[in-house]
Formats: C-alpha cells, sequence, structure tokens
C-alpha cells in the first residue's frame, strides 16, 4: 500500500534522514521505533507531504505522491494524527469530528456512529469544548477525527506522549482495537515496549538511518534493543 524508497529529507542545512526506504502492505500494523531527533516525525510529515524529500520517491497504492499537495493526499486515503493532537479546543467533540469528514461530508452520519461505536466516552461528551477535555479523551478525538476521513492509511505520531501511564495502557488499546477493525497503520511511538506489543512490523530509525526492521517478536527478542531501549 505504502513504499518509501531511498528517501532523504533535510531543514535548512541540517539532514534528516538519510536513504530511508520502508514499506506497509494493506491490513498491516507497522511501527517505527528510535530515540529522540532520530527523524520519527519528519518520516509522518514526508508521507502527509508536510514536507518534500531532496531525494527518492513515495508512492501510495502504487501512485507516486511527489509534489502531491497535503489536501489531496487525505483525500486519496492517508489520515495522520500529530502529536499533540492538534484538535480545536474551542470547538465541541462532535464539531472537532466533523472537520475529519471535511472530504466525504455524503458519509458523515455513518462515519460518525463508527467513531462513536469504537469511542463510546466520544459520544458521551460529544457537546463538550474539546479544549476541556482529558489527554486521553482529546488522544481518542484526534485519531477519531483521522478516522472520519475514511482512511485508508492512518498515521499515528506519538499517541502516547505526555499521557499519564495508566491512560498510556488504554490508548495502545484503543490502537489495538483499530488494528483489528482492519485499518492500516503506520505509527511513530517512543514508548517501545507497549507498541511492539500491538503491531506486526516495526523498522528502528536511529540518526535518520533505518538500522533494523522485522517482525515486532524479533525486536522483543533482541538482545540490543532489550538493553537499549527496553531496560532490560
Amino acid at each position: 500500500m505504502l513504499s518509501l524508497s531511498d528517501i532523504s529529507a533535510a531543514y535548512g542545512g541540517f539532514q534528516a534522514l538519510f536513504g530511508v526506504s520502508l514499506e506497509v502492505r494493506a491490513g498491516e500494523s507497522v511501527a517505527v521505533i528510535g530515540p529522540n531527533g532520530a527523524g520519527k516525525t519528519t518520516l509522518l510529515r514526508l508521507i502527509s507531504k508536510l514536507i518534500e524529500p531532496t531525494q527518492g520517491t513515495i508512492s501510495f497504492q502504487d501512485n507516486s505522491l511527489v509534489h502531491v499537495p497535503p489536501h489531496q493526499v487525505v483525500g486519496r486515503g492517508i489520515a495522520h494524527v500529530p502529536e499533540n493532537r492538534r484538535l480545536f479546543p474551542r470547538l465541541t467533540v462532535e464539531e472537532n469530528l466533523r472537520m475529519g469528514a471535511f472530504t466525504a461530508r455524503e458519509k458523515y452520519q455513518e462515519r460518525l456512529s463508527l467513531v462513536y461505536e469504537l469511542f463510546p466516552r466520544m459520544k458521551e461528551r460529544r457537546a463538550q469544548p474539546a479544549g476541556t477535555l482529558s489527554g486521553g479523551e482529546q488522544q481518542m478525538c484526534a485519531i477519531g477525527r483521522a478516522l472520519m476521513s475514511g482512511p485508508k492509511l492512518l498515521l499515528l505520531d506519538e499517541p502516547s506522549a505526555g499521557l499519564a501511564p495508566v491512560v498510556v495502557q488504554s490508548i495502545f488499546e484503543l490502537v489495538r482495537k483499530i488494528c483489528r477493525e482492519g485499518y492500516t497503520v503506520l505509527i511513530v511511538e517512543q514508548n517501545i515496549r507497549q507498541v511492539l506489543k500491538v503491531v506486526e512490523r516495526a523498522y528502528l530509525l536511529e540518526a535518520g538511518k533505518i538500522k533494523m526492521q522485522g517482525p515486532s517478536q524479533d525486536f522483543l527478542r533482541s538482545e540490543e534493543i532489550r538493553k537499549a531501549y527496553l531496560g532490560l
């Protein structure tokens, strides 16, 4: 479904990615893990076309995404949940969800029902301003808003960032539930232990380069990963 080949990216004079290649198959859940500053968020911003690569190709369902503007990327079926949620705080939960359906207004009610089924708490809070929600509820709202576009590929950037440990557990349960619903998911996450229990495959990104890739169970069994990232 998604293919990145020999992708490099830079901000001004800073090189963030160096010849990165990865793929995500339809119906698959994949994580990109690694330390702060590794280039993980840059990778998602490239896919959603918030920035352009300096070299390499990005294709989605065998169609190139190079020079495709962000709004057309959404129309093609890619939804991006950015780090820190980026909700409209003064709008209600339901108004935020409505914003996610701007490319498919005719399916608004159908998708709203689906989001409320996945996230019952959002239905309870539907008339509440998004800025008054707890951190975990805001993350649910942000993911729900992305699902309102009916994505073929869901990009999640650090969904557990800034949340209390007990809330982190519930967020990963929601991510697992979304994966079981058949959504194709690419997730960037620093909570490596938790995310590897949810996804099927993973890539390790360090200093802008892919250092390891394979089934998530291989990462959990890797002595190097256990020592460097799991504290074992």
